[in-house]
């Protein structure tokens, strides 16, 4: 998938899951808060993709999220390129292939998933309000990179970074003391792991099942088959799927700050 499929993807999935909770199991979440874990979810959605860079030097190449703080997130998807890379040789048995990057192996894992959604909350629940306000600037970045990636191209990796940081610090700013913020991180593992079933329904698949060693490989690639897969870029993805996730994610977000619109149209979510 396309990195607005997976930003949205993570936005509508955080915006769904926050209207259950609220129906379901009466919890409730300040518009601030919702539009945070928004946020947050749908750059986690994009982070697994930091595995790919490319001229580091030259601000060029690699995923279009790598490029989101310019030669400074392109820096950091070389460096998790590469631990990702060691770590697929590292663990390859005998049928699994060369590679020539990292692409598609350890950030796509159910482990770095995990991996992921704690360090991020025992990172706020140590610092507090200033490790949440560095992971809202790097996961704000992330989601506007993916959720605007036309204007983000246009505007350049300068104004994307301004801009993270002018919401991270509002946030700071509004966010209550004393806190450590657990949903933070699970809004990261969500976004992550919502990226991978985006990408399990193409045809390039991910290695979920990693680590347990599946016929000597232990990096087996786990996709719909071919003649169902969502073919990256196609209009299945680009029209079908991101109008459906657009609807999603309108009517839970509707549904959580102004329920009575909806009942106002008799519509039922």
């Amino acid at each position: 998938m396309m990195g607005p499929s997976h930003a949205l993807s993570g936005a509508a999935v955080w915006l769904a899951g926050s209207w259950a909770l609220d129906q379901f199991a009466d919890y409730h979440q300040t518009p601030l808060a919702l539009a945070v874990g928004t946020a947050v979810c749908a750059g986690g959605a994009l982070f697994p993709d930091l595995d790919l860079s490319g001229k580091v030097t030259r601000n060029q190449g690699g995923a279009t999220v790598a490029r989101t703080f310019g030669v400074f997130s392109l820096f950091i998807a070389e460096v998790m390129e590469k631990i990702s890379l060691g770590v697929y040789y590292a663990t390859k048995l005998s049928r699994d292939p060369r590679r020539n990057n990292g692409h598609r192996t350890l950030t796509h894992t159910l482990p770095f998933t995990g991996l992921v959604g704690w360090g991020t909350t025992a990172l706020c629940a140590h610092y507090g309000k200033w490790a949440v306000v560095s992971i809202l600037f790097f996961m704000i970045g992330l989601a506007l990179r993916g959720l605007f990636d036309e204007w983000a191209e246009r505007a350049g990796w300068v104004i994307v970074t301004l801009a993270s940081a002018a919401a991270a610090w509002f946030t700071f700013a509004n966010l209550p003391g004393d806190r450590g913020y657990p949903l933070i991180g699970l809004a990261v593992g969500v976004g992550c792991f919502v990226h991978i079933l985006g990408d399990m329904i193409t045809r390039a698949g991910v290695p979920i099942l990693w680590p347990i060693p599946i016929k000597r490989r232990m990096w087996l690639m786990v996709g719909l088959p071919n003649g169902i897969a969502l073919r990256t870029g196609s209009k299945a993805e680009v029209i079908v799927l991101r109008a459906a996730l657009t609807a999603l994610a309108a009517l839970a977000a509707v549904g959580l700050v102004a329920p009575s619109v909806l009942h106002r149209f008799n519509i039922e979510v």
